[in-house]
């Protein structure tokens, strides 16, 4: 006969057995028990500090990098809205200009050439990157210098041109604010 919890059941030609469960009871802890035990508890404290301190540390990274004005990837970005709006630049390369950085060891385009510099204690940085147009054999060099303003705190563009890198050569001037 099947049964739960405190139920007799008879095995073979035994007595019934009872079983019990829980009702354990707990003997008090030592001090070096004690000591023992707030050690380790202190231990995961630390453990758990330190994982909120590097998930903080990677999530600060990843919002300057993609929401900062004064982020490479940022300024990319505006650089080719600007070129994508440009007539002249549209009127060489086309209606439909994408962009692009160096190419990897694996053949992506993904890094975007910048150096940061600083001249006169303001923050500078230059950007080259590469763009094609919907115009077969269309490529271009884009070349973006930016300036830190003190008073807004952003990077503000100094020039932006363009090297058309097919026949006829020659280079496009979008913004020169030097």
């Amino acid at each position: 006969q099947a049964g739960g919890a405190g139920a007799e059941k008879p095995l073979g030609d035994s007595k019934p057995v009872s079983v019990q469960r829980g009702g354990k009871e707990e003997a008090p802890l030592s001090p070096a028990q004690k000591v023992k035990e707030a050690g380790r508890d202190f231990t995961y404290f630390i453990v758990v500090l330190v994982g909120i301190g590097v998930t903080g540390g990677l999530f600060y990274v990843i919002f300057k990098e993609l929401f900062s004005s004064s982020s490479p990837s940022k300024i990319y970005g505006d650089a080719l809205e600007k070129c994508r709006s440009h007539p002249e630049i549209i009127g060489v390369f086309g209606e439909s200009i994408k962009g692009y950085g160096e190419a990897t060891r694996r053949g992506r385009r993904q890094l975007v050439s910048h150096i940061e510099y600083v001249k006169d204690g303001l923050k500078h940085m230059r950007l080259k990157f590469y763009i094609e147009g919907s115009e077969p054999g269309k490529r271009g060099t884009v070349h973006v210098e930016v300036k830190e303003n003190p008073e807004r705190g952003r990077f503000e563009v100094r020039y932006i041109f363009v090297d058309v890198d097919t026949y006829p050569r020659r280079t496009i001037v979008i913004e020169d604010n030097r």
